[in-house]
C-alpha cells in the first residue's frame, strides 16, 4: 500500500470535483437562473436521515429580502440540475435544501478515487509562500511537555499546507540569546563538570544555570560577575562567544534527537541571535518613519488610533538601551518577507502571546507590509489533577522522558497482544504506536482547548485514539497479507479496464458496487476526505481531520462486521477489496498528514 504522495501542483489536475464542490457549483447555477445572488453554502448534512448534504441558502436570502424561506427554497430547487449525482433535492424545516447522493454517483466517484494518488484532494488554485514558525525551544534547557502543542500543531499544519500545494518553509525560531546566558557562561567557567557534560549535556547546562542562579540570589559579587559575563558576550568577547556557541551546538544536537524520533524536520533554524545585528536598524527605521517615539528614555510604538491597543504601547528599545522580543520579532518579519520572499506568516505560539503578536502585526501593517499574518494560539496540556502538567518536584515534564514512557507503555501492550513478535519488530512498532498516541491525543483536540494528558486513554485500542486508527489499518493489511492478495490487483477484478498503477505499470480496474448500506456508508465517508483536508487550514484545526479519520475507522469496522470480504462471491469480493484498500490508503495518508505513522502489524 503506497504512501500518500505530494504531487507538484502543476502536475495534478483539479478536475476531480468533490460532491460538495459539485453541488455548490450546481446551486450557484440554479441561483443565477432564478435571478438570485449566491448566498449560504453546501455543507455535510447534520442529520443523515435528511440526506447527505444541505444548504441554508434560502434562509439567508429570505432574511435579506424579507420573504418566505420555503418559497425561495422551492424556487431554487425547481432550477437545480443535480440528477447525475443526487436524488431530487427536498426542502425541509424552515427552508433547508437537502441532497441525497445517488448510489451510481458514489460508485463512480469511488472508482475515480481508487486510481488517484491524491485520494481526490485537489491542490489550492492560489498557492501561497508560507513560513511556519513553530516549536521554538530554548537553548541550554530541555524540551518539555510545554513544547508539545506548538511542535505537533505546527508540523501538521506545514504537512497539510504543503500537500495542498503551498510553498512552505518550516522555521525553528529558537531562544538562543538573552540574559540567561550570563548565568550559563559564569556557571560554565566556574561550576562545569566535563564528564557530566559529555554524558548529558542539557542536564549539565541546566544544573550550572540553576546553581549560578541560587548563588546569585545570595551573593552580590556573583550577580555582578554574571552581568559582566553577559556584557562581554554582547560585546563579542571571543571566549564567551565560543562558550555560547558550544551551548547552542549541544542544544541543537539534543533537539535534533527529539525531532528525529518525532519525524519532524525544519527547513531553517534562525534563532534570536541571528537578528542581533539588525535590531538597531529596526529602531532607527521606525523612528525615522515616525512610527516610534522616545518616551521616558525608551523607544516605543503607540497605537493611539486602535481601540484594542490604545493603552498598550510596544517597547522596542528599553531605557537602558537594550532590545527585547518585540524588536527581534519585527526584524524577523522583515527577514521573512524581504529575504525569504514569503507572503504568509504563521506563528504557532501559545495564547499568552496574543497581545504581543497583535502589536507586531500592526507595526508591520503600518510599515506597509501586505503579508497575511496569523497568530495560531493553543491551550495547555494538563495533568490528571487538571493543572499544568508538572513533575512531582514542580518542574516541567521533559519531552524525552514523556516520549520514552509512551514507547515503553506501547511495547508492553504489543507484547501482551502479540507475544510472537521478535524484539526488533516489537520495538519499532512500539515507537510508531507510542509516538502516534501522544501526537494524536494532542491533535484530535481543538487547539484552544486545555486537555488532560492520560496514558490509559491515549493508548487505548478503542475510542478516538491513534492505536484505534492504526489497528483499523493493520486489520485491512492483514486481509491482503494473510490471503496473499495483492492490493493493486485486489484479488481478481470484474469489468476490468487497464489503467496505470502506482508503480508505473498497469493493472485492471475494479468495478465498485455498493449494494449494502454499510458499503454505501463507508464509500460516502471515503469521498469526504477530499472535502475535509482543505478545511483544516480554514481555522488551523487538525482536529477536523483527526475526527474524520475516527469516523472513517468506525464506518470501516461497521462495514467489516456487516459485509464479508474474502468469503463474498464475485463481483462483491473484488468490490469490497477495493473499498478496503482505499480505506487503508486514506487512513494511512490522513495520519501521515498529522505526522503519525502506521505499522504493518500490531
Amino acid at each position: 500500500m503506497a504512501d500518500l504522495e505530494v504531487a507538484p501542483p502543476s502536475l495534478h489536475s483539479n478536475a476531480m470535483e468533490t460532491f460538495q464542490a459539485q453541488l455548490t457549483r450546481k446551486l450557484s447555477d440554479a441561483l443565477s437562473s432564478a435571478g438570485l445572488p449566491f448566498a449560504g453554502e453546501v455543507t455535510p448534512a447534520t442529520d443523515p436521515r435528511f440526506g447527505d448534504y444541505q444548504s441554508n441558502t434560502a434562509m439567508v436570502l429570505a432574511k435579506q429580502r424579507g420573504e418566505n424561506p420555503r418559497k425561495i427554497a422551492e424556487s431554487i430547487v425547481s432550477k437545480l440540475d443535480v440528477a447525475e449525482i443526487s436524488e431530487l433535492p427536498s426542502v425541509a424545516g424552515a427552508g433547508f435544501i437537502n441532497f441525497t447522493l445517488k448510489r451510481e454517483g458514489v460508485e463512480e466517484k469511488i472508482a475515480e478515487l481508487v486510481d488517484d494518488e491524491r485520494l481526490g484532494v485537489a491542490t489550492d488554485s492560489s498557492p501561497k509562500k508560507i513560513v511556519v514558525d513553530f516549536g521554538s525551544p530554548n537553548v541550554a534547557k530541555p524540551m518539555h511537555v510545554g513544547h508539545i502543542r506548538s511542535t505537533f500543531l505546527g508540523d501538521a499544519l506545514a504537512r497539510i499546507a504543503e500537500f495542498l500545494g503551498h510553498d512552505v518553509i518550516r522555521d525553528n525560531h529558537i531562544g538562543d540569546w538573552g540574559t540567561q546566558f550570563g548565568m550559563v557562561i559564569w556557571g560554565w567557567k566556574n561550576l562545569l563538570d566535563l564528564e557530566s557534560l559529555k554524558r548529558d549535556p542539557i542536564a549539565e547546562l541546566v544544573r550550572i544555570y540553576k546553581e549560578t542562579n541560587e548563588r546569585g540570589t545570595k551573593d552580590e559579587t556573583v550577580r555582578e560577575a554574571v552581568r559582566a559575563e553577559l556584557v562581554k558576550l554582547q560585546a563579542g568577547d571571543s571566549e564567551n562567544f565560543a562558550i555560547w556557541k558550544q551551548c547552542v551546538d549541544l542544544s541543537l544536537q539534543e533537539f535534533s534527537k527529539a525531532y528525529e524520533l518525532l519525524d519532524i524536520h525544519y527547513d531553517i533554524v534562525r534563532g534570536e541571535s541571528f537578528y542581533n545585528d539588525r535590531l538597531p536598524g529596526v529602531v532607527d527605521r521606525l523612528l525615522k518613519k515616525g512610527l516610534a517615539e522616545i518616551s521616558e528614555g525608551a523607544v516605543c510604538v503607540f497605537f493611539r488610533n486602535s481601540p484594542e491597543l490604545a493603552d498598550k504601547p510596544a517597547i522596542i528599545r528599553k531605557s537602558d538601551g537594550g532590545f527585547n522580543y518585540a524588536t527581534s520579532d519585527i526584524a524577523t518579519v522583515d527577514y521573512r518577507i524581504n529575504k525569504l520572499k514569503r507572503d504568509t506568516l504563521w506563528y504557532v505560539v501559545g495564547a499568552p502571546q496574543t497581545l504581543h503578536f497583535k502589536q507586531i502585526f500592526e507595526i508591520a501593517r503600518r510599515e506597509g507590509d501586505k503579508a497575511d499574518f496569523r497568530h495560531i494560539p493553543f491551550g495547555n496540556v494538563l495533568g490528571e489533577n487538571r493543572k499544568l502538567m508538572k513533575t512531582r518536584s514542580g518542574e516541567n515534564v521533559p519531552l524525552r522522558d514523556l516520549l520514552e514512557e509512551a514507547i515503553t507503555r506501547a511495547e508492553k501492550i504489543i507484547a501482551d497482544k502479540n507475544p510472537e513478535l521478535n524484539e526488533p519488530e516489537r520495538k519499532e512498532i512500539a515507537k510508531i504506536i507510542g509516538i502516534g498516541a501522544v501526537k494524536y491525543a494532542d491533535l484530535s483536540q481543538y487547539r484552544m482547548t486545555d486537555y488532560v494528558f492520560s496514558w490509559d486513554k491515549m493508548l487505548a485500542l478503542h475510542g478516538n485514539t491513534a492505536p484505534y486508527l492504526q489497528n483499523a489499518y493493520v486489520r485491512i493489511r492483514s486481509i491482503f497479507r494473510k490471503n496473499a492478495v495483492d492490493p493493486l490487483s485486489r484479488g481478481g477484478p470484474s469489468s476490468p479496464r487497464r489503467v496505470c498503477d502506482r508503480a508505473g505499470g498497469s493493472r485492471q480496474q475494479t468495478a465498485v458496487t455498493l449494494a449494502e448500506p454499510a458499503e454505501m456508508d463507508l464509500a460516502k465517508r471515503l469521498c469526504q476526505f477530499a472535502e475535509v483536508v482543505p478545511q483544516v487550514l480554514n481555522d488551523f484545526r487538525p482536529n477536523v481531520l483527526a475526527n474524520y479519520l475516527f469516523e472513517l475507522a468506525n464506518s470501516f469496522h461497521a462495514f467489516y462486521e456487516a459485509c464479508p470480504v474474502l468469503k463474498a462471491e464475485e463481483p462483491a469480493r473484488s468490490s469490497r477489496l477495493a473499498l478496503c484498500d482505499l480505506t487503508g490508503r486514506v487512513l494511512q495518508g490522513g495520519l501521515k498528514l498529522l505526522g503519525i505513522g502506521v505499522p504493518e502489524r500490531m
